[in-house]
């Protein structure tokens, strides 16, 4: 896994059918294009998927921090120290303790310090574990928790979106930057 199959491309050096794609997310960021950008570049499909289905999910009627908490998930799950850095500083700005970022951050099943985050957490496993056939008895939880339905198979969009970053991302060995606070 290294630069010689998957080089940090340049809008001048990506495939033509990055090139907008990377100008206007080095443009969102101040000029700065991420090392995982560069890298999917090689591949404008996947850069354009896991971008729209991000931006996607982003904008689900899933809470921010609920969203994060899925990314995390499958941050930590897949071993993406890339994703874990990036999103840790969104997880600072939504307000979240450090007890939850610190819990989230580690490898494994530390329960998360809140119940309702914590069962967003267990329903991503459990999604992820059984394929998506999680049972009425974990959805019944999960909608006790204040989730709805709608919420379910946004949890699932979430899983997707960060499947395929978080794989691209250790397929290409994109390095952990220093993200801006």
């Amino acid at each position: 896994m290294s630069a010689t199959f998957f080089p940090d491309h340049t809008p001048d050096s990506a495939p033509p059918a990055a090139r907008r794609t990377m100008e206007a997310t080095a443009r969102k960021r101040g000029g700065r294009l991420p090392s995982a950008v560069a890298r999917m570049a090689t591949s404008p499909e996947t850069l354009d998927g896991f971008l729209r289905a991000s931006a996607t999910f982003e904008s689900s009627t899933l809470d921010p921090l609920s969203r994060e908490v899925v990314v995390m998930t499958m941050a930590t799950r897949n071993e993406c120290h890339v994703c874990v850095e990036m999103h840790t500083p969104r997880l600072r700005s939504l307000g979240a303790s450090p007890e939850l970022v610190a819990a989230l951050r580690a490898p494994g099943d530390q329960p998360l310090p809140d119940e309702r985050l914590e069962g967003v957490r267990r329903f991503t496993l459990a999604a992820l574990e059984s394929a998506g056939a999680v049972g009425d008895d974990r959805i019944r939880e999960f909608l006790s928790l204040g989730y709805t339905a709608r919420n379910a198979l946004e949890v699932v969009l979430g899983i997707g979106a960060y499947t395929i970053s978080t794989l691209a991302n250790r397929m290409t060995g994109a390095p952990v930057e220093a993200v801006p606070a």
